[in-house]
């Protein structure tokens, strides 16, 4: 096996400090069985004894995951009615010392069990260092019809105070909460298919908020400032998703011996995540499959705050191709001491307050649930679980294969498909398993044999 090199984290040295932390909930208590061995009412009972959930806010979790018919229809168009998913907490995750219960919406077998572990081997060296760089976002105006475009540049940007200035008071709330606009930027796309245009980039400090509405109407009020100054038709205005200027970033050290598993020691498991790395990071065809299990953990714990999912993913992948080639949004490196480094870092446009967020009962439980009170917490908490989820499928690439454990889980879909009742649902699973035939009729037909049994 070729000597692995190592490799800086674009977001700083990974941490190596020890922090006091608890065993797998904010506050101490004593559990006869594990999270995942209790039955959904014991979950419920642990939450409760163990967070800062109100009844209220227990109830979120119960019912229609905390949404009823008549708000779903003040939401969105045509409502018809409710569609559900599973809602799951990740434990033994650790930000910035801090012990966090992270809540994940997705439906697919895995991926909660998957980080939660990740996260417990990385809570052994100290847990996640994560954070946000800023909570700026960008507007665009798109200005056309220019007979000089350089000309029309340079004459905003001697008048970029002046429409800052005129922005901040014609949206003087932000700036209470430390908002507002910050800068305003020009570019030239000299050659396109609609002939040249000037962009102008407006930057604005959206704090706790998304930020979508906050820049979308700021740019209205620009627009008809700009056709003055430039003599040019302003056309779009609207927010981008390329959320570049804010970015949430985590960073972890796993040490070697805890990789260790089975036959598999520690210097094997951590070289071939490494390699497992390198190939998503050097061939775009790995790293679309390789980014997408990043995003299995960071779009639950966005779809459980009611967040724009489609938002973080457009952004995440169009930052995994600002090279000109799509890379690995995670790195993985050896320390010098032989430990595990790895690191993310991508556009983050989330918000705790406003929108879809403030009105989904269930999106306020779960913030609750997570203790977040600004959306760097937040941004740092869902890169964590990203980077947590990557390990998790790299660490089963490398070594046993990503169907091993996925399967088991799997199987649990295929005997409910088959008709299993939820009781019925684990001895059928547990066959399928051990057969290796995780398919829909062999379910049927273990689930025949149980029902014909009972009936004798």
């Amino acid at each position: 096996m070729p000597a692995q090199k190592n490799i800086t984290c674009s977001v700083g040295a990974c941490p190596n400090q020890k922090w006091e932390t608890l065993a797998g909930f904010p506050k101490r208590m004593k559990m006869t069985k594990k999270f995942y061995q209790q039955s959904l009412k014991e979950r419920l009972e642990t939450i409760a004894s163990s967070t800062s959930l109100s009844p209220e806010d227990l109830q979120t979790y119960q019912k229609d995951g905390g949404l009823n018919a008549e708000t779903a229809s003040a939401m969105v168009e045509n409502v018809v009615g409710l569609y559900s998913l599973p809602l799951g907490i990740a434990q033994n995750f650790v930000v910035n010392g801090r012990e966090v219960l992270v809540p994940m919406v997705i439906e697919e077998p895995s991926v909660v069990a998957g980080v939660s572990f990740m996260a417990k081997l990385a809570k052994a060296s100290g847990g996640f260092e994560a954070g946000m760089t800023s909570q700026e976002m960008i507007g665009q105006l798109q200005v056309l019809d220019l007979p000089n475009p350089q000309a029309a540049a340079e004459k905003v940007l001697a008048h970029k105070d002046a429409l800052l200035q005129a922005v901040a008071e014609f949206h003087p709330s932000i700036q209470k909460y430390g908002g507002g606009p910050r800068d305003l930027q020009t570019r030239i796309l000299s050659e396109t298919e609609a002939g040249p245009m000037l962009v102008i980039h407006l930057i604005v400090d959206v704090q706790d908020a998304m930020g979508a509405n906050i820049i979308n109407s700021m740019l209205e009020f620009l627009a008809p400032k700009v056709e003055d100054l430039t003599g040019g038709r302003v056309h779009l205005r609207i927010l981008s998703n390329l959320a570049d200027r804010r970015l949430a970033w985590a960073r972890a050290r796993i040490a070697c011996h805890d990789l260790a598993f089975d036959d598999y020691i520690g210097e094997e498991v951590r070289d071939g995540i490494i390699e497992a790395w390198a190939f998503a990071d050097a061939d775009p065809y790995r790293a679309v499959t390789h980014n997408k299990g990043v995003m299995n953990g960071i779009d639950a714990v966005v779809l459980a705050t009611a967040n724009d999912w489609r938002a973080v993913e457009a952004g995440a992948h169009a930052y995994a191709a600002r090279s000109g080639q799509y890379l690995s949004l995670t790195q993985w490196s050896k320390a010098d001491n032989g430990d595990l480094l790895g690191c993310i870092k991508l556009p983050m446009a989330l918000g705790i307050v406003g929108g879809a967020t403030r009105v989904h009962p269930t999106a306020q439980a779960n913030l609750k649930l997570m203790g977040v009170k600004s959306v760097a917490e937040l941004g740092g908490i869902v890169a964590a679980v990203g980077l947590a989820q990557n390990l998790a499928a790299l660490r089963a690439l490398a070594t046993e294969g990503i169907q091993k454990g996925h399967m088991s889980l799997h199987a649990r879909q295929v005997a409910l498909a088959a008709g299993a009742k939820p009781e019925q649902a684990e001895i059928v699973a547990a066959q399928l398993t051990a057969e290796k035939n995780v398919k829909l009729t062999r379910a049927q037909e273990i689930l025949a044999q149980l029902n014909g049994s009972k009936n004798d």
